[in-house]
């Protein structure tokens, strides 16, 4: 008997810990559109997309941007997108060829830079409160992992790291604000296979993070069309999808952690 009984809680205990979280508007699922490094191709191709789909998205702008590119950003933020940190400098391991190694950084001089680029975002939106990506998904520098000295700085208040098609967001009290997967694409993803993400979202009524690049342009590059034939499907499900900022879906989460 106590066999048995030790047994119905256990199993009861599975099935609490894999309650789905009650989506705002009876939503089924949750869908988070980001783009990192402030490209060119999505100021010109993945924007005027979304505008036209009536659909939002967060935006991980890196320093490299100028006078020409600010009022965009500037314009972007007004529209309701939030504009999140990327670093200034997009440190990367030199195994992935990129002009900044962050084998030269130390944890202070990564976290004192995540802080200026604060600074700048501020200068553009006028927000204080941000979210973050990792260059290159890396969450050390020097050898030394810095989500914890990172966590502790306050700069940021929620992080995503990289991840693949089974980067589905379905256990969120185990979920670490500073370490949110996403489905990385690695360019010339088909439309058919970002819906196949999104509905792999939906059958398990989770979230799924994704994290596009160049759009039409650029470097890892996902279609003009491709990209389109999602957002045609986001808008056709909105009924049943919640499609929203990294920031605005991690604060409902957060508060729907608190409350069970």
């Amino acid at each position: 008997m106590r066999r048995l009984t030790l047994l119905f809680l256990l199993l009861n205990f599975a099935a609490n810990a894999q309650q789905k979280i009650k989506w705002p508007d009876h939503k089924k699922a949750t869908i988070v559109l980001t783009y990192d490094d402030g490209l060119n191709s999505q100021l010109n191709i993945a924007i005027p997309q979304l505008d036209s789909a009536h659909l939002t998205a967060t935006f991980f702008l890196i320093g490299d941007i100028n006078s020409q590119t600010i009022p965009k950003w500037r314009a972007v933020g007004k529209k309701g997108y939030e504009l999140a940190n990327h670093t200034l400098y997009h440190p990367c391991s030199s195994v992935n060829d990129n002009p900044v190694a962050s084998e030269t950084y130390t944890v202070f001089s990564i976290v004192r830079e995540i802080g200026s680029m604060n600074s700048l975002l501020y200068a553009i939106d006028g927000k204080t409160s941000r979210t973050y990506a990792y260059p290159c998904t890396e969450t050390s520098v020097g050898g030394k992992d810095y989500v914890d000295s990172l966590r502790k700085s306050g700069y940021i208040k929620y992080a995503r790291i990289g991840g693949d098609t089974e980067a589905v967001v379905t256990n969120f009290k185990k979920l670490d604000p500073l370490r949110v997967p996403s489905y990385g694409l690695n360019g010339n993803n088909t439309g058919a296979e970002l819906i196949a993400f999104v509905q792999k979202v939906e059958a398990r009524g989770g979230m799924g993070v994704i994290m596009f690049h160049g759009v039409g342009g650029d470097y890892i590059t996902t279609s003009a069309a491709a990209h389109r034939e999602l957002l045609a499907y986001l808008k056709k499900n909105k009924k049943d999808i919640w499609i929203t900022t990294f920031m605005k879906a991690m604060d409902y989460i957060t508060e729907a952690n608190k409350s069970d």
